[in-house]
């Protein structure tokens, strides 16, 4: 019986913790219910009970995320062709071709050495 009061001890303990890491740490504007001030000092007087009321009252709510997260949704969009090699892809060896002749067009000509 005695290791079952230690083990609750042990886990209110990390509980209280880790709202208090949370609460200190959470901007004060996105505290919920409470200013932020209320919430450090509620969690300190009553360790099991305020970091309970913490989890479930003043931390902010998680924004929602996506079902499918993707870093770059303009690559995604149904119709896009995307060549699989840059060989495939005529309108880039096109743009690669006028930018070659361009420079060849603006390059200064250098006198030819003889030897």
């Amino acid at each position: 019986m005695l290791y079952l009061y230690e083990v609750i001890g042990l886990v209110t303990l990390v509980l209280w913790l880790y709202c208090l890491f949370d609460v200190i740490t959470t901007p004060d504007t996105l505290c919920r219910n409470l200013p932020k001030i209320g919430w450090v000092v509620i969690v300190l007087l009553f360790p099991l009970v305020g970091s309970v009321a913490w989890l479930v009252a003043g931390r902010p709510e998680r924004a929602q995320t996506p079902t499918r997260p993707s870093a770059f949704p303009e690559y995604d969009r149904p119709g896009r062709f995307a060549a699989t090699s840059p060989d495939d892809d005529e309108e880039f060896l096109r743009r690669c071709r006028e930018r070659a002749e361009e420079q060849r067009r603006n390059a200064p000509e250098k006198p030819a050495e003889e030897d």
